[in-house]
């Protein structure tokens, strides 16, 4: 099994991260504990994503345990040994002696975790662990009661993704926009919300990769349930579809969402809304500028979005009311367009160190190499009683994102090959039927 990443960017994160540790620190990172789906059936195993920032661990079972006593940082990866009876049913594991190569100082069985762990702690004046990952470590870090949490530490150091990071987000990215086109060549009315998904998945698997969360194919009015998950309707004739999908290579997630309509063509009504939310998602892709704020793309959006909704003859006020507070924009306009407008994209699909818009842990600003999604949306939804809906757009769901590379020559879309131009989307809809 080949490392994603050299080694020497392994442990440059590692010192990064020491560097923010007072002396005389220990850090554990496990990786996630495996779920059981039903009976002796697990679900599909995925690494915790703070183990493979640190050293790249992918198979089940491991520890990483790093500590800084006199200036240096020493670490231990605890993984399984060798089992051949254990290894004729589940396969070969790389074991002890194959972890050497790992970017760590040793290796250890796992047997010898409690053992050697307690030493650890016992020597370090700090404890850094994150709980809820592993229920025996989470056991095992109960002896010290001054465990803290590394991940606001760690977390900010992930905002900026390296070259090689990028390369593989951008291949996770091309891979999706390849996936999304396919579905639409695929498409024809009264088509199974789950056969869309197969379709998509499917060019997944055939490029070595996989999911990067569950993917929404919403049609019709499902399209207005933000993160449905049922994928078990008919796609009527006449019906737009919502598919948000996004795929992992070497951890790293795309997520891509696009809209269109089932039978290629859409109508006047559909068009007004898909034009609106089309211009507001470019507006807020020129928007992400090194420097700028992070809430500002989202202002930008939503300006756009609240203008449209009265140029529509949805919204009855003037721009100001529509927005709401200044600082919250808690306005009418909300009503159609709930979520944010963006979050971190990288090792998880809402990636760490900043969540959506206004969340606490959010960076002042935008910096090189950052990479983000992009995703107005707007939401009619014909079931609700709690707002009036337009006749003219009942039962119309659209969102549109891509995903967003900053650099210091502007936004570089990493999911560009994606269409989502109305000429291009209705060219291309059931075209490989």
């Amino acid at each position: 099994m080949d490392l994603p990443f050299e080694a020497s960017e392994y442990i440059g994160r590692q010192e990064r991260v020491f560097a923010e540790l007072p002396d005389s620190s220990i850090l554990i990172i496990p990786t996630n504990d495996k779920k059981i789906r039903s009976n002796d059936v697990v679900y599909p195993f995925r690494p915790n994503s703070y183990m493979l920032y640190l050293c790249g661990w992918m198979e089940d079972e491991g520890v990483f345990v790093a500590h800084n006593h006199g200036g240096n940082i020493n670490s231990t990866l605890f993984v399984p040994q060798r089992d051949t009876k254990k290894e004729i049913w589940e396969g070969i594991r790389i074991g002890v002696e194959g972890a050497k190569s790992w970017p760590v100082t040793t290796t250890s069985a796992l047997e010898n975790l409690e053992s050697e762990i307690h030493q650890m702690i016992e020597l370090s004046d700090h404890v850094f662990s994150i709980s809820g990952v592993s229920k025996s470590i989470d056991d095992i870090c109960n002896i010290s009661d001054t465990i803290r949490d590394p991940r606001p530490i760690i977390d900010p150091l992930r905002r900026v993704k390296s070259t090689k990071e990028i390369q593989y987000m951008q291949e996770a990215a091309n891979i999706a926009s390849n996936a999304h086109k396919f579905a639409m060549m695929k498409a024809s009315p009264n088509m199974g919300e789950w056969e869309i998904q197969s379709s998509v998945e499917a060019r997944f698997m055939s490029s070595k990769s996989t999911w990067s969360f569950p993917s929404i194919v919403g049609g019709g009015g499902n399209a207005t349930v933000l993160h449905y998950k049922s994928n078990d309707c008919i796609v009527r004739d006449g019906h737009l579809v919502l598919v948000d999908a996004g795929c992992e290579v070497s951890g790293y997630a795309s997520d891509i969402t696009r809209t269109w309509p089932i039978n290629g063509s859409f109508t006047e009504p559909q068009k007004e809304i898909y034009e609106l939310v089309l211009k507001a998602e470019k507006a807020g892709i020129s928007a992400c500028q090194v420097g700028s704020p992070w809430t500002h793309m989202h202002r930008v959006v939503s300006e756009i979005i609240a203008q449209g909704l009265i140029d529509l003859g949805v919204l009855k006020c003037d721009i100001h009311e529509a927005l709401g507070d200044e600082n919250k924009l808690d306005g009418p306009f909300r009503n159609f367009f709930m979520h944010g407008t963006g979050h971190f994209l990288g090792l998880d699909v809402h990636d760490v160190g900043g969540g959506r818009q206004g969340d606490p842990g959010a960076p002042e600003s935008l910096e090189q190499g950052m990479v983000l999604t992009i995703e107005p949306g707007l939401y009619f939804a014909d079931w609700r009683s709690d707002i009036k809906i337009p006749e003219r757009y009942s039962g119309i769901g659209i969102r549109i994102e891509d995903d967003v590379l900053i650099t210091n020559d502007g936004p570089v879309v990493l999911s560009a090959s994606c269409p989502k131009e109305i000429s291009e989307i209705e060219s291309i809809v059931g075209s490989g039927v």
